[in-house]
């Protein structure tokens, strides 16, 4: 039996560096990973970890010439010879070597390249938490890395999930993406929970993992986690889960029923500090659904004026202000500090302008307030609302006449009259009644033959309606009706369109004279544009192209679908998206593939549609974001031609036959509604 040759290392040895030179032979050309500063100061910090691979310079006769080249190990070098410049490192310092002489240059440095096996990320996060637990910082730890302390808390949050997870992990049956994703609830047993769902589901997607994982827990985004302040809830004890390898708001509040706590706790106290105001009622809530004030009159009270202090401050802000805008308005860009700057002088100025409200005693004695909080998690307080049983300007209708009614005297008749003429008595009821029908028919013809008045009478009349709650300051019987929609679609008041419209209506309440029989003379003195405007809004008010199903009216929405081309209405610019809440949840799954299918195509939709629905909707709501799809009610028709002449069908109803407009039989567009 013949024996193995025994194998014999190549040697190892200290080369002084200056002895050292590259070579040509190195297989690597492209730069990649640790950069030579870094890599130099880990040396300074480390000194040499790997010896470095040298072959001895031969002479044209094949004898060595005392220097050395390096084909594998060229970006220590080059990290050496940099702190060899910076005088850190003596030039004729002894360097490790392993020095070879068989073979080939490019065959020790392809070797050495390939056969180095990359270090698994679970054997790094794992190292990150080791030198952690031995009481290195993560400052410290990023520092000796070269990374940012954002990257090694990434990795020791890996680190932290459950032992069973990082094994499945290293085994490759699970991704990365799906590991971070677990990062977001540090209980293990929850993790192992949800992992064992996943097993079962054909969605594995990291968007599912997190929201098995933060189920019932609140949005740190959400009203009442901003209410109460994300500092105090963990003061209190709460636990707020954080993902750090994506945009979280803010994470998730885990303790649900201890924010609910503290908002009840919250709001009773800010409204302690309402009542102690004197207000005749108050109501508190998270939030009212939107329209609550609308059958309620509104005392406006008057803004307290500045004191003299007071506007010397203001002015002094505004001068400065114009000062600094002249001086820099040449500028590109303002430098940070009078940037800054302009930003506290605004807010100061603001905080002068938005003057606390006064009411009159008798306000106090029949208003009340409503105390919520608002969509930005601010104190919401709503003040000077009066309820019908407690306004004593109220009037009784009577439901027959819908006209008020009054405690008068008996109506004296012609007859009653005859009976003594020498008396002076008041004109009969049915004297005067024959002579204002003259007079009213007199004052419609002259009114029709004055647009301008016109208009100012029937904008008078709406304002009383829409911003009063009463009628019998006019004599014009228009009756604007501003139906009020927030049973019908929740969170209606969040929507950008809607804030806008309230803004338009507190700013047109703001300057409104507080009592309706002064609303005339106020009017008469606005000028042309103004009245337009309020006009216009009011109209505005009036609109209801709500499709019902116990109330058909179809030529209502047909003249609300010609409003909507004609004002070249988009509900994409108006800020609506299709969401869970708003429609993908309230669809069925043909209706949900449809949409993606429509706005993505059929390669997302065919992805999708074994998904379970609540799967299928959270993925069609990634997928639709920012697509400007728009379901069928939501979406305006191109504004025709010549929109003042409609397409007519003669419509035979048996004795009559009438015109009317056209309406295409659908039946797709009809079956859509009916699932919807």
């Amino acid at each position: 039996m013949t024996k193995s040759k025994k194998i014999t290392l190549s040697a190892s040895r200290d080369i002084p560096f200056n002895k050292l030179v590259l070579s040509q032979s190195n297989v690597r050309k492209v730069k990649a990973g640790v950069s030579i500063e870094e890599l130099a100061e880990d040396i300074a910090r480390r000194t040499l970890l790997s010896s470095i691979t040298v072959r001895p310079v031969l002479d044209d006769d094949g004898a060595e010439t005392g220097m050395f080249e390096i084909p594998a190990g060229g970006r220590r070098y080059r990290a050496l010879e940099r702190l060899v410049k910076q005088r850190r490192l003596n030039k004729t310092a002894p360097v490790p070597c392993i020095v070879r002489t068989d073979g080939l240059a490019e065959e020790d440095s392809l070797a050495e390249n390939i056969q180095r096996a990359p270090l698994h990320p679970l054997d790094q996060f794992r190292a990150f938490q080791a030198m952690r637990e031995k009481g290195k910082s993560e400052e410290e730890i990023a520092a000796a890395f070269f990374v940012s302390v954002g990257v090694v808390k990434q990795r020791l949050k890996l680190a932290a999930v459950s032992a069973t997870l990082l094994e499945a992990y290293a085994e490759e049956e699970m991704t990365l993406d799906q590991l971070m994703a677990f990062t977001v609830n540090p209980d293990h047993e929850r993790q192992e929970q949800v992992w064992d769902a996943l097993k079962q589901h054909y969605n594995k997607q990291p968007y599912e993992i997190r929201r098995m994982l933060t189920e019932g827990a609140v949005r740190a985004s959400d009203r009442r986690a901003q209410f109460v302040g994300l500092d105090n809830y963990v003061e209190a004890g709460g636990e707020v889960l954080r993902d750090l390898f994506q945009t979280d708001d803010g994470g998730w509040l885990q303790d649900a029923a201890l924010l609910e706590t503290m908002v009840t706790e919250k709001l009773n106290e800010e409204a302690e500090a309402i009542r102690a105001e004197g207000w005749h009622w108050i109501e508190v809530g998270t939030d009212f659904p939107y329209g609550h004030t609308y059958d309620l009159r509104r005392i406006r009270g008057e803004a307290q004026p500045m004191s003299e202090e007071e506007e010397k401050t203001y002015e002094a802000l505004k001068t400065e202000y114009d000062k600094l805008e002249d001086d820099y308005a040449e500028e590109d860009e303002l430098p940070e500090e009078i940037d800054e700057r302009l930003g506290e002088i605004e807010t100061a100025m603001e905080a002068l302008q938005n003057r606390p409200i006064r009411f009159e005693a008798e306000d106090y004695a029949i208003a009340g307030a409503f105390v919520s909080i608002d969509g930005s998690g601010g104190l919401r307080v709503e003040r000077g609302y009066v309820r019908p049983e407690d306004d004593p300007e109220g009037t009784t209708v009577d439901p027959d006449t819908d006209d008020a009614t009054t405690d008068a005297p008996d109506p004296v008749t012609d007859q009653d009259e005859d009976e003594d003429d020498d008396v002076t008595k008041p004109l009969s009821d049915r004297l005067v009644c024959e002579l204002t029908v003259h007079r009213t028919m007199a004052l419609r013809d002259a009114l029709a033959n004055d647009p301008q008045l016109a208009m100012l009478a029937c904008l008078h009349a709406m304002v009383l309606q829409l911003f009063y709650h009463c009628g019998q300051d006019s004599c014009v019987e228009i009756s604007p009706r501003s139906t009020q929609f927030g049973s019908q679609a929740p969170n209606l008041g969040d929507a950008a369109y809607v804030q806008s419209i309230d803004l338009g209506i507190e700013t047109w309440a703001g300057n409104l004279p507080k009592q309706p029989e002064e609303l005339w003379d106020a009017l008469t003195e606005w000028d042309s544009d103004s009245r337009d405007a309020l006009f216009a809004h009011c109209v505005a008010m009036t609109v209801n192209a709500v499709q019902e199903p116990h109330h058909s009216k179809p030529r209502q929405i047909a003249h609300a679908d010609i409003l909507a081309s004609t004002l070249g209405l988009d509900m994409v610019k108006a800020g609506w998206t299709p969401t869970a809440d708003s429609y993908l949840g309230r669809v069925t799954k043909a209706q949900i593939l449809a949409a993606v299918r429509e706005a993505k195509g059929d390669k997302d939709a065919d992805r999708i549609a074994g998904f379970k629905k609540p799967d299928m909707v959270d993925a069609a709501e990634e997928l639709l974001a920012g697509s400007g799809w728009l379901p069928q009610p939501l979406r305006t028709a191109p504004l025709a031609e010549d929109p003042d002449e409609p397409e007519f069908e003669i419509v035979d109803d048996g004795d009559v036959a009438s015109e009317e407009p056209a309406v295409e039989d659908d039946e797709e567009a009809v079956a859509l509604q009916a699932a919807e």
